[in-house]
This record gives C-alpha cells, structure tokens and sequence, in this order.
C-alpha cells in the first residue's frame, strides 16, 4: 500500500462514516464529513466523564501514602502538566496545512510518522483495553458495596457479610455488550452527559462523608509526610508512595481519547480554541474536586484511608446514601467504558474493512425496524467482535480483581507516552522549535521528569501485584 494511500485509509475516526444519499441535503464539514455539533460544554462533559472516573476514589489512600504536603502537591502539580499537555496535543488536531487528525495516531502520523506510530498505537490501545478492565472491576466492587452495606445494615457492623464479584461482573459484562452496539462515539453524548451527571454525584457523596466524619471527631488525621512507619515497613512506605503517584496519574488520564473528542467539536471559533477552553474548565473543576476528596477522606480516615472511599467501608451510615453513591458509580462507568471503547472499536472495524473490502460479514448493514425509530443498522462483525472484546475484559477482571494496583499501572504506563511524550515531540516538530534552544530544554526536562514518575509508579505498582497474587485464588474473589 504506498504511503500516500495509507495515510487517506488511516483517516479513520469518524462520526458519521456512513453518509447515507437521504442525508445529502445536510450540511458538511470542510473534510466532507457531516457536520459537527459539539460545544465547550459536550467536550467538557466527555472529558469529565473520561477523567473523574473511579480514579477520584483511590484519591484519600494516595492522599495517605504521601501525607499532607506532598498528596495536593502532586496533584496540583500533575493538573498543570496535563492541562499544558493537553493544550499541547489540542494544537495538532489540524496539521499546518489546515488538514484534520481524526486520531490521536494520525496527529502522531501526520508530524512524527514512521515507528512512533506503531509504538503510539500499541500502547493507545492496550491502554483503552485495561481501562476496561479496570472499569469492569471498579464496577463490581461498587456493585458488592451496595449488597454488603445493605446487609450490615439488616445484620449489624460486625456480621461476615461476604460476597463474591463475579455475578457483578457478568452483569456489568451483559449491559457492556447490550451499549458497545452503539455503532460511533458522536452517538454516545447523552451516555457522557449521564456519565458526568453521576461521576459528581458519586463524588459529592464521598466528599460529603468525609466532611461529615471530620466534623463528627472534630479532629483532622493524617500527617505532614503521610502513612507512618510501623504502620507499614520502610519498603512498603517506599512501594505504596510510588503506587499513589500511578494513581494520582491515572486520576487525570484522558489525553489518549482527546484528539477524538475534540473532532466532535464545531468551528467557527478553532477546534482548537474550544477544546482550550473545554480543557481549562474540565481540568480546573477535576483539580478541586480531586483536593476535596483526597484531603477530606485522608482527614477523615489518616493511615487507615481506604483504597476505594466508598466500598472500602470507611464508611457504614447512612447506608441508603451509600447505594445511591455505588449505584451512581455504576452507572457513570457503564457510560466511561463506552468513551474509552469507542476509538478502539473504531480503529480495528476500519483496519478490518481496509483488509477486507470484499467481505459482506465485515461491511455488510442490516436494517433492523424499530417501531417509532429510524432503522437500526445491523453489522454482523460489529456484533460478534465488540462481544468477544466485552467478554474477554470481563474474564480477566474476573481473574485479577485488584483494584488499587490496576489503577496504578494503568496510570503510570500511559501517563508518559501518551500525556507528555507524543504531545511535546509533535509540539517541538510542528512549532519548528530548534534543538537546544531555552524552549526545548524546558520541554525535555519536563519529559524526562514525568518519564521518571511514570516509572517509580509502574515499580510501585508491580510490587503491589506482587503482594497481592501471595494471598490469591482465581475466580474466588469475595469481600
């Protein structure tokens, strides 16, 4: 395939791919691709859907491996880097001949090219496929917290109360397949605004209980340089602060799905000033709130801060407030599984069609009627291939539910690449900024900082597995 076929073959993410002879009449984009609708307000929703994930509820226990000073610090300190990177990566959704990058792999195409490509590709993908599995195990945790606070409540505090996660895994496995037929991501933006609705709802509701528990001991625990020794050993202080880095990261992780969303952005004004603006206000509201509920849980629990603030059972009462906050995390990561699936489905459906062309399984559509709707379009390998990728997650989170240290990992192997590498490389190559000037330094040194963090994270993070798999058994996972 020569270089120039496949570069217009790679121009792949799109939302409305299929532009049907009756919708002619409608207006269109300068790539001749519908128009898109999207505000500062849809990007806004969809980042705050992709970033306050379950990632906000690891906040108070990485708030306690680090202590007072160094927990909002990090945090403050990882919001201006992915909002300088952001708006960064932002600014190569066009390239200097005004031509869009559907993907993030096509801006790494259009001003890297070559092996970063394959290497961007590689490590977008296996991202967006352990957040899923990620998502899938949050989910269910959140799901046994609901049954378990229910029956502590019926039972008393003190009762056994166990519960295994796999019924909750399946059925959040079911509702997966049923919502990845949504055939493309600018179909899913009432699914985002659910999504953030919840995330802040949740999200308010452990703040809330964490203020309420502070204002009920009157005292704010906790320590200036975090987890004491002797609580835990000098190594494990060690491995569980670097931990804590990989969760504060995966916390603000949403650069690998930014170039999609900002091509469901209208213009005029640039896409490239709304998406500014939608990631200044997205980062800024993400910032407070991660403060709020990292400090105020670290206050209201100190040392014993839980990995996840809702389902580690901090807190019992009142425990209908509880399943409401649990039910809202569910709800909100049925819809966060859909965003980060979304450009993965896109991306292996057009490389199918692209070695296939001739095959009716992969390209053909079926009109399914549904009564008082337009006709739903049936894809036969749509439907078989997002099924087995839903069932695939759903089997390994069944096999290695630890929440904590997939969080970790997750954070500290995509927070470099995707969030500082690609964005400043494709920054330094499309601003022509001269090697070894004052700007490239500053640029490199930040990267190498974060290439650092992210890997003090990974280490931290693989220990953690590590103690985790001693105490183990497949599939018997219960709380």
């Amino acid at each position: 395939m020569s270089a120039d076929k496949s570069h217009n073959h790679h121009q792949i993410f799109d939302v409305s791919i299929n532009v049907h002879p009756q919708i002619g009449s409608k207006c269109f984009d300068d790539d001749d691709r519908l128009k898109r609708t999207g505000t500062v307000w849809t990007a806004s929703a969809h980042i705050i859907t992709a970033v306050i994930g379950s990632g906000v509820l690891s906040l108070a226990w990485a708030t306690a491996q680090l202590g007072w000073i160094a927990g909002p610090t990090v945090m403050l300190l990882f919001s201006f880097v992915t909002y300088y990177t952001s708006t960064l990566l932002a600014a190569c959704y066009r390239s200097d001949i005004g031509q869009r990058n559907y993907t993030y792999m096509d801006a790494v195409r259009a001003n890297l090219g070559g092996f970063q490509v394959k290497v961007c590709g590689a490590i977008q993908y296996l991202n967006l496929f352990g957040v899923a599995i990620g998502y899938t195990i949050a989910a269910s945790i959140s799901m046994m917290a609901v049954e378990r606070s229910n029956c502590f409540h019926s039972k008393g505090d003190s009762s056994p109360c166990g519960v295994s996660s796999n019924p909750y895994m399946i059925a959040f496995g079911v509702m997966e397949i049923i919502f990845s037929q949504i055939p493309d991501f600018d179909q899913i933006w009432w699914l985002s605004i659910v999504a953030a609705v919840m995330s802040f709802t949740y999200s308010t509701i452990g703040l809330g209980l964490g203020i309420a528990k502070v204002a009920e001991t009157g005292k704010i625990r906790g320590s200036l340089t975090g987890i004491s020794i002797g609580t835990v050993t000098e190594m494990d202080k060690i491995w569980r602060s670097f931990q804590a880095l990989g969760a504060i990261a995966f916390a603000y992780s949403y650069s690998l799905i930014l170039i999609e969303i900002q091509d469901t952005i209208k213009s005029p004004p640039s896409e490239y000033k709304t998406m500014k603006k939608a990631t200044r206000l997205s980062v800024a509201v993400t910032t407070i709130f991660y403060m709020f509920c990292g400090c105020f849980g670290y206050a209201a629990f100190g040392d014993l801060s839980p990995g996840n603030l809702l389902t580690g059972f901090g807190f019992y009462n009142p425990y209908w407030l509880l399943d409401i906050a649990n039910a809202a995390i569910v709800i909100h990561l049925i819809g966060a599984y859909q965003v980060y699936c979304q450009p993965l489905f896109a991306f292996v459906e057009k490389t199918s069609e692209e070695w296939f062309p001739h095959s009716t399984f992969i390209t053909k559509e079926i009109d399914v009627t549904i009564p008082g709707y337009s006709p739903y379009k049936l894809n036969l390998f749509r439907l078989v291939w997002r099924t087995i990728f839903v069932l695939l997650t759903t089997l390994i989170s069944m096999l290695m539910p630890f929440f904590n240290d997939i969080v970790g990992i997750l954070g500290a192997f995509g927070f470099w690449p995707l969030t500082v590498y690609f964005p400043v490389e494709m920054y330094i190559v499309q601003k022509k900024i001269e090697k070894w000037s004052t700007k490239w330094i500053c640029l490199q040194i930040l990267s190498v900082t974060c290439l650092v963090i992210s890997l003090a994270a990974a280490v931290g993070s693989f220990a953690g597995v590590a103690s985790d798999l001693k105490a183990y058994k497949p599939f018997k996972t219960s709380y």
